[in-house]
């Protein structure tokens, strides 16, 4: 839904739902938006964040008869597609996911085409009054980045995309935005980070000059088409993790001039101090398919891992006073989770700067793992699990 004074298009991300497949995706789209819009936004158009795999991205571009079907659809319904995730290139629900998620990552042309053909089918399916955007994975699994050569190729195949969408918005008058997303474990993970890529690769003389060799574009017209084109996902969980104070995390975005494309509401869990008494209810949520990036603080240090688990057992090993922030997301509505907190103060600080001066005209709450939350931890069905996020977002910007 368009949100009023500036601020955006809000909706919540399919990803919560059945979307490996086309034929899975096309049936959740069908069984649960409807029913969200019919509580949240029963009189206005209903923004749809649709999730796209690569086998979704496939069916839909060898059929004109399926793009067709889903854009009768999304018109019957009241209903338009503003975002696209693809960050998940494969399966995403039931089976163990882990560190695959990031794979192909954007060192390889299957992410590249992967990503091309979903922005032709957003041109296509999207309303002229959206610019939409694209959701993708943060270049690549850090321990996976040994050497310059490899930022190197995932460098110039962002640019190759960026190409595309140039070209795609000459050939269509429609523009269709790239957003990557920083994650915990990533090259992209920090917002430092982030800064100092986008500094260093992108606006750099070089970056600009292979971006304008690449597209066949003057040098004096590719930093404008970089900064048209390509931006972030600042997902507000993911900062929170690594400990990062939100807003001074988006002034820095706001002061590189990096494009927040998607400003993504999510929580996280978070234990204001760990004790060993709180471990088994902890260990209930390892039992996950995802990875479940932890940081702990101690003695004013940042320690970093790959899952929940192995965070426990270091604390357990060690158990001095502890802070602990896991990438689990969670209810965005909820400010404790049982024993246990969220970060939902992120989510807060970042809506009241959005309110204040509008971040991104993209808003997307995105919390995927409802179907994977400890059942005790559960109320409700998904349509009033979802509609309760949308609520309380819609709530902490408008009132």
């Amino acid at each position: 839904m368009e949100l009023k004074n500036g601020l955006g298009h809000l909706s919540y991300s399919t990803l919560v739902h059945a979307g490996d497949t086309w034929q899975e995706m096309n049936a959740s789209l069908r069984q649960f938006v409807p029913a969200v819009k019919a509580r949240v936004s029963p009189d206005n158009p209903f923004a749809v964040s649709l999730r796209i795999s690569a086998a979704s991205a496939k069916t839909l571009t060898e059929s004109a008869a399926e793009r067709q079907s889903l854009a009768d659809f999304l018109a019957k319904e009241a209903l338009y597609v503003y975002t696209v995730n693809a960050f998940p290139y494969g399966p995403f629900k039931g089976d163990l996911v882990m560190e695959r998620v990031y794979e192909p990552d954007w060192t390889t042309d299957a992410r590249v085409d992967y990503t091309n053909s979903v922005a032709d089918i957003l041109a296509e399916i999207s309303p002229a009054s959206v610019n939409p955007s694209i959701q993708s994975a943060p270049l690549a699994f850090k321990p996976k980045v040994t050497d310059d050569g490899y930022i190197a190729k995932f460098t110039t195949n962002v640019f190759r995309v960026v190409a595309h969408l140039l070209a795609l918005e000459n050939s269509t008058g429609r523009r269709v935005k790239l957003a990557l997303e920083p994650e915990p474990a990533c090259y992209l993970e920090t917002t430092d980070e982030t800064v100092a890529f986008f500094t260093e690769r992108i606006y750099s003389e070089a970056g600009i000059r292979e971006l304008a060799a690449i597209a066949g574009i003057p040098v004096s017209e590719a930093e404008g088409a970089m900064r048209r084109y390509l931006g972030i996902v600042f997902d507000i969980g993911h900062q929170a993790v690594g400990f990062e104070d939100i807003t001074d995390s988006l002034k820095k975005l706001v002061a590189a001039g990096i494009p927040i494309f998607k400003l993504q509401e999510a929580a996280a869990l978070w234990v204001q101090s760990l004790s060993l008494e709180m471990l088994p209810a902890l260990r209930k949520f390892t039992d996950t398919i995802y990875l479940s990036q932890s940081s702990l603080l101690r003695n004013g240090e940042i320690t970093k891992f790959l899952n929940l688990g192995e965070a426990l057992d270091a604390y357990e090993a060690n158990p001095v006073e502890t802070e602990m922030r896991t990438h689990f997301h969670v209810p965005v509505f909820l400010e404790e989770l049982g024993p246990f907190r969220t970060t939902r103060f992120a989510v807060q600080d970042a809506l009241r700067m959005h309110r204040e001066q509008p971040l991104s005209d993209h808003l997307e709450i995105e919390t995927y793992t409802w179907d994977v939350l400890p059942p005790e931890l559960k109320t409700g069905d998904i349509i009033e699990y979802v509609t309760r996020e949308l609520e309380f977002v819609r709530n902490e910007l408008i009132g």
